[in-house]
């Protein structure tokens, strides 16, 4: 195997049914459950619970909507009250991200809640890091008004790109660019649905945006998919 991924949460900013929100597993030892989660939205952490996998090395955080951070939260609560405890792992956040997880917290009466969770770190727009085994690579991609990234990411060989949420644009091209597989997030099917400013993808757009094997997801379970393109779902590996 060289990278195994694992999609743990699938679903737009709304659940599709049965389905957790943004979470993707990387792994290089067939050995261990996971090393790398990128994203972490609502029901993710009860999934990994499922299969033994909160023993993940390192999180990387897209952006700050909900759907793709809400599960920090209960990890922490996992993390301080928890039986079976949930590890300390590093947690790789887009800048100035610490500050907005300790105005989360003070308004919850728990300050330091993420700082005993997690190893907090800030990653900077196109300066590699190193998490969980692999070399990161964080772009800044169109997302509405909010800043928001997608990864590069490198292992064993093999580089996975990861759109987070994004608008179509030049950067999210340069993402894709040589990738062995680039998740995309689909969102919508019909680009008028969207902004301005734009901050989603049809299926057109995000196969525009990729020059090789693409999975989509962040998708409505009410869109179609095109025939012959691969759809994220809860559950699916793809060894890569």
């Amino acid at each position: 195997m060289e990278v195994r991924l694992t999609v743990i949460g699938s679903s737009p900013a709304w659940p599709n049914p049965g389905s957790a929100q943004s979470g993707y597993l990387l792994s290089v030892d067939e050995s261990a459950p996971g090393t790398l989660l990128l994203d972490c939205g609502p029901g993710v952490l009860g999934r990994l619970r499922e299969t033994d996998s909160t023993g993940v090395a390192a999180i990387a955080i897209t952006h700050f909507h909900l759907d793709h951070w809400g599960d920090l939260v209960p990890w922490a609560w996992l993390s301080d009250y928890g039986a079976d405890g949930a590890g300390r792992p590093e947690l790789w956040l887009p800048p100035g991200g610490t500050g907005q997880l300790a105005t989360f917290a003070s308004l919850w009466g728990n300050p330091n809640m993420f700082e005993k969770a997690f190893e907090l770190f800030e990653y900077e727009p196109g300066t590699p890091f190193s998490a969980g085994g692999f070399s990161i690579e964080a772009l800044q991609v169109p997302h509405y008004t909010l800043r928001a990234f997608g990864f590069r990411v490198s292992g064993n060989g093999r580089m996975i790109a990861y759109s987070g949420d994004s608008g179509p644009s030049a950067e999210l091209a340069a993402l894709a660019h040589g990738a062995d597989l680039f998740v995309c997030e689909a969102t919508l099917d019909q680009p008028d649905r969207d902004g301005p400013p734009r901050g989603h993808l049809t299926v057109d757009e995000a196969l525009a945006a990729a020059d090789g094997p693409v999975l989509l997801t962040h998708r409505p379970i009410e869109l179609d998919s095109p025939h012959g393109i691969p759809r994220a779902s809860d559950g699916l590996v793809v060894d890569i």
